[in-house]
């Protein structure tokens, strides 16, 4: 039971870490434009010669 008073602060430690790391993603436009990545992969950029 001794174990548990160390592993309950470190688990909420990082579930707030994670929380707050994907909030600062979310407002700095990281998830803003989803579908463009996957467009720009087919589209042949190369010019011929």
């Amino acid at each position: 039971m001794n174990v548990l008073w160390f592993l309950i602060p470190i688990s909420l430690a990082l579930g707030s870490l994670a929380l707050s790391l994907f909030f600062w993603a979310l407002k700095n436009g990281q998830y803003e434009d989803v579908a463009g990545a996957a467009e720009r992969i087919l589209d042949d950029e190369d010019k011929p010669l």
